[in-house]
C-alpha cells in the first residue's frame, strides 16, 4: 500500500516577491519523509482571497493531508482563517477557548488584548486547535486541513503536534551515489535501472566542479533492501 500523501499551501507576498525566503517547505519534507507521509505538491499563492480559497478545495480533494502556511496574525492581510472557512462554506468568529489563550498571555505581558490581537482568536466553526508552545496563538485544523503560523519556529512547533496526530506509512529510504560524468553519458543506464525498479523513485541532479560535469543520483524508495541493490547495479555499470 503506498504512503499517504501531504501537500503544502504557502500563503503570502512576501514568498512570491522574493522579499522573504521560505524555509518551512524544506522542514515539512524533511518531518513528512520521516514520517512516512509523502509530501507530493506545493504551491505558493498571494494573499488573495480566491487564490488561498482555490488552491485549499483542489489540494484538499487531492490529498490525504493539508498543510498551509502564513497569514493567521492580526494584520489586515493575513486571511488565510477566512479563507479557509469560505473554502468549506463554514462561520467563523471569535472562540472562546482561543480568546482565553490570547487574554493569558497577553495578561501575563502585561499587554492589551486589542482588537488587533483578537483577531488570532477567530476559527472556523468545527475546527480543532493547534497548539503554539511559542507565542500562544493557536492554529487550528478543519477536516483534513491543518492551518500554521508562517514564523518558522511558530510552523515547526505546530507541525510537530499535528505529525502526532497523523497516520504515517513506511520512512524513505535514500541513497545517493556521485557519478563524475554528464548526464548524457548516463540517462540511457538510468532509464534502463528506472524501468527494472519501477516501485523506486531515482533523480539525477547535476552538477560543475573544475570544469566537469558529473551528477549526484539518489535512489528513493520505502523498501531499504530494493533500494540498496539498484544502488550496487548503478555502481557496477558506474564503478568510482
Amino acid at each position: 500500500m503506498p504512503n499517504p500523501t501531504a501537500a503544502m499551501l504557502v500563503i503570502g507576498d512576501e514568498i512570491l516577491s522574493g522579499r522573504t525566503r521560505d524555509a518551512n517547505m524544506h522542514h515539512l519534507a524533511g518531518e513528512l519523509t520521516r514520517a512516512g507521509i509523502t509530501l507530493a505538491e506545493v504551491r505558493i499563492v498571494s494573499d488573495e482571497p480566491q487564490a488561498i480559497i482555490g488552491a485549499v478545495q483542489a489540494l484538499s480533494a487531492a490529498h490525504d493531508t493539508l498543510f498551509t502556511s502564513g497569514g493567521i496574525g492580526p494584520t489586515h492581510d493575513d486571511i488565510t482563517a477566512d479563507c479557509i472557512a469560505a473554502a468549506f462554506g463554514t462561520h467563523i468568529d471569535v472562540r472562546e477557548d482561543a480568546r482565553a489563550l490570547l487574554a493569558a498571555h497577553y495578561a501575563k505581558t502585561g499587554s492589551d488584548l486589542n482588537a488587533a490581537r483578537l483577531r488570532m482568536a477567530r476559527i472556523p466553526d468545527g475546527a480543532t486547535l493547534i497548539d503554539n508552545p511559542v507565542s500562544v496563538a493557536p492554529g487550528f485544523t478543519l477536516r483534513n486541513v491543518h492551518v500554521m503560523a508562517g514564523v518558522p519556529a511558530v510552523f515547526q512547533a505546530m507541525v510537530a503536534t499535528v505529525l502526532a496526530t497523523l497516520t504515517g506509512g513506511d520512512p524513505l529510504v535514500s541513497k545517493t551515489l556521485r557519478i563524475e560524468r554528464g548526464e548524457g553519458d548516463i540517462a540511457g543506464p538510468l532509464g534502463e535501472l528506472a524501468a527494472t525498479y519501477p516501485d523506486l523513485s531515482i533523480g539525477s541532479y547535476p552538477f560543475q566542479k573544475d570544469g566537469k560535469f558529473g551528477a549526484n543520483i539518489v535512489i528513493r524508495g520505502t523498501d531499504g533492501a530494493m533500494v540498496d541493490t539498484a544502488l550496487a547495479a548503478l555502481e557496477t555499470r558506474f564503478p568510482g
